[in-house]
Formats: C-alpha cells, sequence, structure tokens
C-alpha cells in the first residue's frame, strides 16, 4: 500500500481539518502517503476516464463524506472505500438505519412518516402518532447533522405543525427517552470494536450534540455498551462509526450511527488515539 486519499467535506476551519489531518499524519508515520480531497472535488469522479485514472494513483479512499454517488463509481472501478458506500448509506439516512437494525440493537419507538411527493397531496394526520408515542415526543428529518434537522413536538399543534412543514421531506417520530433528555452517549467503533466513549450533556437543550453546546466526558465501556457496537458496525458493514447512545429504563437504546463522526473531541476528552486506531484497522484489511 504506498498511497490514499481523503474526502472530507468539511474544510472551512481548523476544528474542522483536524480529523483528515490527523488521520493523514497516521498513515505518513506508516509510510504511506495519503492526500486530502474536499468533497466538491468528488464531482469530478463522474468525468470520462477520471475514476480510472483515482484507482491507477491511489490504494483506498478514506472516505469521510456523506455523497452517495461518488464512492459507488469508485467502488464500480474496484478501489476500496472506509467506509464502504452502502454503509454510508445506510448511515446517512435515519429511517434505512432503524430499519437495518430493528430486532437486532434495543431502540426508541419509531414510527415513519410516509413520503409525500406531491405539495398538495391529502395531509397527514400525525395525531395517532402522538397518541401512540405519547408526548413530548422526538420528530427527526432523515438526513442532518450536528442536531439540526431534530426537533420536539410538546403537544398535538407542534406535532400538526412540525408535520406540515416537514411532508415534502422524509422524516420520522421517536419516543422521547426522558431519562437520556439533554444526555446520551457517544462511542467511537473501530473494526467493530469500542475505541473510546464519551457521554455528552446539556443543560439547556434536549440534544446533547456537541456542535449544539454539549459538553462531554469520558465514559468507561460496558459489555452492553461493547455488544451493541459489534452488531452495528457487523450489521451495516462499518470500518468506523460513531454510535449515538440514549441511557434508558432498561439499558442503552440506539439513537443513531455516523459513519464520518468527527473524532477531536473524545481524542481530546478521553486521550485515546482514534486516528492511529483507524489507520492500524485500515492497513490490516487491506494487508488481508
Amino acid at each position: 500500500m504506498k498511497a490514499c486519499i481523503l474526502v472530507n467535506p468539511f474544510l472551512s476551519s481548523e476544528s474542522e481539518f483536524y480529523q483528515p489531518r490527523r488521520i493523514r499524519e497516521e498513515f505518513s508515520a506508516r509510510g504511506v502517503a495519503a492526500d486530502i480531497l474536499p468533497n466538491a472535488w468528488t464531482a469530478r469522479i463522474g468525468r470520462e476516464g477520471a475514476a480510472e485514472e483515482l484507482t491507477r494513483r491511489y490504494d483506498l479512499c478514506v472516505y469521510l463524506d456523506k455523497d452517495r454517488y461518488a464512492p459507488r463509481i469508485l467502488e464500480t472501478r474496484g478501489m476500496r472505500l472506509f467506509d464502504r458506500a452502502e454503509a454510508v448509506e445506510l448511515c446517512d439516512d435515519k429511517m434505512l438505519t432503524h430499519i437495518a437494525l430493528a430486532g437486532k440493537v434495543p431502540m426508541p419507538q419509531t414510527y415513519f412518516a410516509p413520503l409525500c411527493y406531491k405539495a398538495d397531496a391529502a395531509p397527514q394526520d400525525a395525531g395517532e402518532i402522538g397518541e401512540k408515542l405519547g408526548y413530548p415526543l422526538v420528530v427527526k428529518e432523515c438526513f442532518g447533522s450536528f442536531g439540526e434537522q431534530v426537533y420536539l413536538a410538546r403537544d398535538g399543534e407542534e406535532l400538526a405543525s412540525l408535520s406540515a412543514r416537514l411532508r415534502m421531506r422524509p422524516h420520522i417520530y421517536q419516543e422521547l427517552i426522558g431519562e437520556s433528555a439533554g444526555k446520551d452517549l457517544r462511542v467511537i467503533a473501530v473494526g467493530g470494536e469500542v475505541a473510546a466513549c464519551m457521554m455528552r450533556t446539556s443543560k439547556g437543550d434536549f440534544r446533547s450534540n456537541i456542535a449544539a453546546g454539549g459538553r462531554g466526558e469520558p465514559f468507561a465501556a460496558t459489555e452492553e455498551v461493547r455488544r451493541i457496537a459489534r452488531v452495528v458496525s457487523e450489521t451495516l458493514r462499518l470500518d468506523y462509526c460513531g454510535i449515538d447512545l440514549l441511557f434508558g429504563k432498561e439499558g442503552m437504546l440506539l439513537c443513531e450511527v455516523n459513519s464520518n463522526a468527527f473524532f477531536g473531541k473524545i481524542e481530546e476528552v478521553t486521550g485515546k488515539n482514534i486516528a492511529a486506531a483507524y489507520v492500524d484497522h485500515i492497513c490490516r484489511e487491506m494487508a488481508k
């Protein structure tokens, strides 16, 4: 293995550059050259001969983006991606994530909003969902990051308003796990094994995302957490991921999975070298 590319969508600030830079440093320490490319560059992959040229120049691609087309094109040309295109797609769409893992790991009770393709289609009646899940409940767009597409419906009126606003966008409804409001567990898994855990808390928001103002502290992984990480990674065929778990009355519940989860904060909080763990895993996989 001589060279690889790192495709990353976030290169506008030092904090966003941290992840690909750390991965590049670990590859360099192992004698592997790594070029960092912004996701806007991936549009070139569709041009004639571009994907073939990349597969000649590079042995693999560490794919830290969510675009679903570029990785598919690279895989059809024989390039190994970390993570694979299918895994990226399954993680990016919260509905697909839930469907793939249903019955395999514990999750909050979830209902899917029917897809709507016409603005003048009959309005969805979300009242029944509210009755089943109770209030408040969580409404999530299927595509989103940093907790920005996650909403709280406190009553039927707010649920109806959110349902109407999101009717042309894929979204889901989930029960609110009250015990975990403003608190969750971020788990980084590499090769199916837990590399680090960080409990995230927020005093002023039911979401605990660091990007939304949450704070992190180290957390010792339990066997329950390790089992969930293995099942999630094996089912979705993930080499690397961030798994968000909620603290339920009877144990941990899966909230969502991120194939391109940032690890800067969890490295800082736990002292774990996530970049080295990921690069070591990639080297082992490529040597097979």
